[in-house]
């Protein structure tokens, strides 16, 4: 008789796992129009021509010391390491997804004392044994719980990678910003010494009546604001210094930056960036492959809300011993076992599942929107870049030559002021168109630096 039940049950769990082989998961949506050949800002590349990411580097800047905050950033980032647990945490709960897969394998011990109502003496009863449960693989939910999962893992290590990227360009970007204040301090250093000179000579040609005291004044005044601006630049470079330790994962005063010897040269030449294809940046940066797989997820969960609408079928078994009596427990008489299917689908639920189908449909347009707005936000970021590196390069020329003009402009004034054809006042003007100038190339030159290694950031060509 029970190989006669056990026959049906099988031929019943067969039946209903050759109908629910099956997956409700949808066809991915549309994304979006396939990116243009070329960006607005660069010539049209080839495919042979766009360089695969491994060729960039943010050694470009070929500063030693850069390369080892680089290598301490990755170690020591806090936000880095928030991150990294992240991606354990997706990995985790994948390998949960997963073992749904399997069947689950306890062991039970117990003691019942049970009566009925008839006056029997209240009885003992023992057991001992290990249930199996198994809850077969139907309308595809486990593999898009599995396909969910999967998703999230390598969402959350794309977000590790773009975290890396962004905190890497944060850190190149407060560099720049250090040694360009490094610079600028000295700049004003030096025109604090000339102007100190120029109030000597004031003062001297004032006690030989040559000069009015408004000269001398004009002088001082000159000198003690470029004093002052180098006092503000340097608490910026301090202040710069100090982002850059909690960069590190250090407290300030963990971390010293050396400043760069007189002589050496900054900003630093950067090397022109290899042509890329708009359809490249898509499959390089690690936020637009993020976006695409949290598209992946809510995709697949509208496969889990579907499935829900479908009866679950587990599988149980479960084989061991009872006996009323402790001694007698593991004896050949007191085997028992049991085997069978279980079916359960739910009749009335309010609306829930109706509803957690909706709220999947729109998760996924959510994803899908959300995506858009990162491919278009990466070509903003990556022309915005390319125009800057362009124009600054054309302004800092332009500068370079105003820089030549007003040196030559304080040179010509200082003669005319000791020559006693010119005031005081005209000194003061072309020192500070000088100074200015200087400044303001130095300013340019940094930030054309600063928008060639933000490219590199913007197409994900920097680890």
């Amino acid at each position: 008789m029970w190989q006669h039940r056990l026959r049906e049950a099988g031929a019943l769990v067969a039946v209903l796992i050759s109908v629910g082989a099956c997956s409700f998961i949808p066809p991915l949506p549309q994304l979006g129009k396939e990116p243009g050949t070329a960006f607005k800002r660069s010539p049209t590349a080839s495919a042979e021509q766009a360089a695969p990411a491994e060729t960039v580097r943010w050694t470009v800047l070929n500063d030693p010391v850069l390369d080892r905050l680089q290598t301490q950033l990755l170690q020591g980032n806090l936000s880095l390491a928030t991150a990294a647990v992240q991606v354990r945490r997706a990995q985790a709960s994948l390998a949960t997804a997963q073992a749904s897969l399997w069947p689950s394998v306890n062991l039970n011990t117990g003691m019942t004392r049970s009566a009925n109502q008839l006056g029997a003496a209240p009885g003992t009863s023992y057991s001992l044994g290990a249930p199996v449960s198994w809850e077969v693989q139907l309308w595809g939910r486990v593999d898009a719980l599995s396909t969910v999962a999967r998703a999230g893992v390598q969402a959350s290590q794309e977000d590790l990678s773009a975290a890396r990227l962004s905190l890497q360009a944060t850190l190149v970007s407060t560099y720049v910003g250090l040694r360009t204040a490094e610079r600028q301090e000295q700049v004003l250093r030096q025109a604090e010494a000339a102007q100190q000179r120029s109030l000597e000579l004031t003062q001297a040609r004032y006690r030989s009546g040559v000069v009015s005291a408004a000269d001398v004044a004009q002088a001082q005044s000159q000198w003690k604001s470029t004093q002052a601006q180098r006092i503000d630049v340097g608490t910026q470079r301090a202040q710069l210094e100090h982002a850059l330790a909690v960069l590190l994962g250090k407290t300030p005063a963990e971390l010293q930056v050396d400043p760069l010897p007189a002589n050496a040269s900054w900003p630093p030449a950067v090397a022109p960036l290899p042509t890329l294809l708009p359809g490249t940046l898509i499959q390089r940066r690690p936020d637009i492959r993020a976006a695409q797989q949290r598209v992946v997820a809510a995709n697949a969960q509208i496969g889990v809300a579907r499935a829900a609408f479908f009866p679950t079928l587990n599988f149980s078994a479960n084989a061991g011993y009872r006996n009323p009596e402790l001694g007698s427990l593991i004896s050949t008489s007191s085997r028992a076992w049991s085997l069978g299917p279980s079916l359960a689908f739910s009749v009335f639920d309010g609306g829930q599942r109706r509803a957690a189908q909706a709220d999947a449909e729109a998760a996924l347009e959510q994803a899908t929107i959300a995506y858009r707005q990162v491919v278009l936000t990466a070509f903003q970021e990556v022309e915005d870049n390319l125009v800057a590196a362009s124009q600054l390069q054309d302004q800092a020329q332009a500068l370079d030559e105003a820089l030549g003009a007003a040196q030559r402009n304080l040179s010509l004034t200082q003669e005319q002021y000791k020559a006693g054809t010119v005031s005081y006042l005209n000194v003061v003007q072309a020192q500070t168109a000088a100074l200015t100038a200087e400044r303001s190339l130095l300013e340019a030159q940094s930030r054309r630096v600063l928008a060639l290694t933000l490219l590199m950031k913007n197409v994900a060509g920097a680890y």
